[in-house]
């Protein structure tokens, strides 16, 4: 099997507005969009690009569902070089920050905010984790 692409598709009642917000904070692009269905990417900065696609729960696509989105059990991580920088950035373009940036012991520095579907963004750079962390985590 060559597998050409990967992405999610979040069901949502507001596919227009999760493209929107992915244009506007994230630098994505659309490069697909219809009545029930819009398709996003951010151009390759490392490789490959990054795609995410959105679709009405009344889409006329076969078999039916998925379901609306709930918002739980899923988190979308964008790695950053500076999530302080991307925290700030965000705030002053009024984007609500659900989960303060902190420095976290397995080594990352990261923060939360929401889409407009409800889908949890956590945005993260890497940094060394606390000595000994991993250990008793480690086979």
């Amino acid at each position: 099997m060559q597998i050409l692409d990967h992405y999610p598709l979040v069901t949502t009642s507001q596919p227009q507005a999760c493209a929107e917000f992915y244009q506007r904070y994230f630098g994505f692009e659309t490069v697909f969009s219809s009545s029930w269905f819009v398709m996003v990417q951010r151009p390759a900065e490392t490789g490959h690009a990054i795609t995410l696609a959105f679709m009405s729960a009344d889409h006329p696509s076969m078999p039916p569902g998925p379901e609306l989105f709930s918002g739980r059990g899923l988190l979308l991580t964008l790695q950053v070089a500076d999530a302080m920088a991307a925290q700030a950035e965000l705030r002053a373009a009024g984007v609500t920050i659900s989960y303060e940036a902190r420095r976290e012991p397995w080594g990352q520095i990261r923060f939360q905010c929401l889409d407009p579907a409800g889908l949890a963004l956590d945005i993260c750079e890497q940094v060394e984790p606390a000595a000994g962390f991993w250990d008793p985590f480690m086979q």
